[in-house]
């Protein structure tokens, strides 16, 4: 697919201080196509309460963003706000649901009308980063050429989505003309709805883990008693198995367990604080995270597993492979995929043996470069030329 003009939308704005999946996808496009990055429009409910906290001066700026502007921020790629203004949706009925969301799709897509106008796309293709409700009936009102609905998240299970989410994702899903998705499983789940639905693996950005360069540790690995077990990413309850890290901790005091990354009220909470050679750092730079890794004997991922887990792709996972470490994570059937260059575990005592298991293989030189050759070959270049090859299919 190239030489093509190319529309993209997200749950996140190009502006965001988070990565994303869709700005590695844009980019990718944008080597041979020209790409509008579409930020997520504003709705009413977010307004009216931005312009509150403006009025009693706590917010000076909603977004950074200027409504209706169409920006170049890379070669071949814009980034367009759009103008008009979405209702807020979520908490109507069904049957009065389905009159608004036509009426937010006429809106979005005029907005979109416009930004192709003004740099001359016509019949452009469709990509759509598991926004389906902004992508509900959109292509009713704009003539695209072709419609990618990409799955990287099993969002209806999560709260906010489970009202309107499952018949809204499914009627997105049907009418796409491509699904793709970043696992296994939620390519399953796509084909449940699309037979035209592929996995196209995960890519990642490994700016900031080069797998050429030799990191050190950081200094705060000083002194510290080895071996030490961590874990880099945010610590969210529903994410990560608290009681099967505080069985391990409390089963091995002779290792250091490190966790690098930000903690939900779950982790502050937890017995973990409380045991002296367990050590959290909190929240640090992503540019910082590397030499965090490089400080690590054995890296985990110690995902628990539930409706809202199951089907994601654990993207630390190759980080960590990519600097040649070890890696324990919680198996699962999609996990499998990692092996050889995982160990993987369900419960406390498996854990152990895993960990155990790694730490003594932590440095053979095959399995160090098994591990980040692995990992390095799952890049952007690779995942976007599977959406190629699924949309010519």
């Amino acid at each position: 697919m190239k030489n093509k003009d190319i529309i993209v939308t997200s749950l996140q704005s190009w502006n965001s201080d988070i990565g994303s999946n869709s700005f590695n996808i844009a980019r990718e496009f944008a080597r041979y196509n020209r790409v509008i990055y579409v930020n997520r429009a504003r709705e009413r409910g977010t307004v009216i309460r931005d312009f509150i906290k403006r009025l009693r001066g706590q917010k000076k700026n909603p977004n950074g963003n200027i409504p209706g502007s169409l920006v170049l921020a890379e070669t071949n790629l814009w980034v367009y706000t759009p103008a008009s203004v979405l209702e807020s949706l979520n908490p109507l009925p069904s049957f009065v649901y389905n009159f608004f969301a036509r009426i937010n799709a006429r809106r979005f897509a005029g907005d979109i009308r416009k930004a192709c106008a003004e740099l001359g796309f016509k019949e452009p293709v469709l990509f759509v980063d598991n926004d389906f409700f902004r992508a509900h009936y959109l292509t009713s009102f704009f003539p695209f050429s072709h419609f990618i609905y990409y799955i990287r998240d099993y969002l209806v299970t999560q709260p906010y989505f489970r009202k309107h989410g499952p018949r809204v994702e499914e009627a997105v899903i049907r009418n796409a003309g491509t699904v793709v998705a970043n696992s296994s499983y939620l390519a399953e789940y796509g084909r449940k709805f699309n037979p035209r639905s592929s996995d196209i693996g995960q890519g990642c950005d490994f700016t900031y883990f080069d797998p050429v360069k030799t990191y050190q540790a950081h200094s705060f690995f000083t002194g510290i008693k080895r071996p030490v077990i961590g874990y880099v990413g945010a610590l969210v309850h529903y994410r990560l198995d608290i009681s099967l890290l505080e069985e391990l901790a409390e089963k091995r005091k002779e290792w250091t367990w490190v966790f690098v990354g930000p903690e939900d009220e779950g982790f502050r909470n937890s017995r973990l604080h409380n045991m002296p050679h367990v050590l959290f750092t909190g929240r640090k730079e992503e540019k910082e995270l590397a030499s965090f890794v490089a400080g690590f004997d054995v890296c985990m991922n110690p995902q628990l597993i539930n409706e809202v887990t199951i089907g994601n792709y654990p993207r630390k996972v190759d980080e960590y492979l990519v600097m040649g470490k070890p890696v324990v994570a919680t198996y699962t059937e999609f996990m499998e995929s990692f092996l050889p260059w995982v160990y993987l575990a369900k419960g406390t005592t498996e854990y152990e043996r895993a960990i155990e298991k790694a730490l003594s293989e932590a440095v053979i030189q095959e399995q160090v470069s098994g591990r980040k050759a692995f990992a390095a070959s799952h890049t952007w270049e690779a995942s976007v030329n599977k959406i190629y090859k699924a949309v010519n299919q």
